[in-house]
């Protein structure tokens, strides 16, 4: 089955345009034009599409909100990769999208190849995360477990205290390969490197933003986090020993 899209955006040219060109390159896109719209069709059928793409001036309200509402919703479709589009440039609306829960930012006007290959890179990393050198792991070592704190990659599901929590794909990503790698320092480049190179967000405060939203889910203080630590000019390290 085509994975199938649902793009919110109100500029019906550009909307025709990248139809046209995903649906060439193995998608199925639906297209709505204001963010009502788009809201319903996500609540009546939040299993029908892998992925949003987000206009960040809607003729109805502002992508930013749109997005917040959506990582609001009940259930999985509060997960779905969302992409926000817009013909701003300012780097404080990418950070503003991603502390939101945005999983990437692209500005208009943009390259269809471009776009393209960042909606790949969203899905080929939800669908087939794995363990660094364990191509057909068991199921055991797919199942991590630190202290209160669960990471489920097959389900890729997290909990703490048996409490499911909530983050975006690239989050539970980003927190996978930490994990995976529990105890040792890792710089940015490292991460990037570590999910496979395919960084949605070209500028330095990505991987700290998408750091902070995950503090914000699984740390019991994130001002003073005991699960993941900044270690000043090299990185960040996933503590192997978790007591917390």
């Amino acid at each position: 089955m085509l994975p199938r899209l649902l793009m919110i955006e109100d500029d019906q040219r550009l909307a025709g345009m990248v139809v046209t060109y995903l649906e060439q390159n193995g998608y199925q896109v639906e297209h709505v034009s204001t963010a009502a719209q788009g809201l319903e069709r996500l609540v009546q059928a939040a299993d029908a599409f892998s992925l949003v793409l987000l206009d960040l001036m809607l003729p109805d309200a502002h992508g930013l909100d749109v997005c917040r509402q959506i990582r609001a919703l009940a259930g999985a479709v509060a997960t779905i990769p969302i992409v926000m589009l817009t013909a701003k440039g300012d780097p404080m609306d990418k950070v503003i999208g991603l502390e939101l829960g945005a999983d990437d930012y692209v500005a208009k006007p943009f390259e269809p190849r471009e776009l393209l290959a960042r909606l790949r890179a969203l899905l080929r990393r939800q669908q087939s995360f794995s363990l660094p050198g364990q191509v057909n792991a068991n199921a055991d070592s797919r199942l991590l477990r630190f202290g209160r704190l669960e990471i489920n990659l097959d389900a890729r599901t997290l909990s703490v205290d048996g409490q499911e929590r909530s983050v975006t794909s690239y989050q539970f990503d980003l927190l996978a390969a930490l994990a995976a790698r529990a105890g040792r320092v890792l710089s940015r480049e490292q991460l990037m490197d570590a999910l496979k190179g395919e960084l949605p967000e070209a500028f330095d405060r990505s991987i700290d933003v998408h750091i902070g939203r995950l503090r914000a889910v699984i740390e019991d203080d994130p001002k003073q986090p005991k699960r993941i630590i900044t270690i000043r000019g090299a990185g960040y390290v996933f503590a192997k020993v978790q007591d917390v």
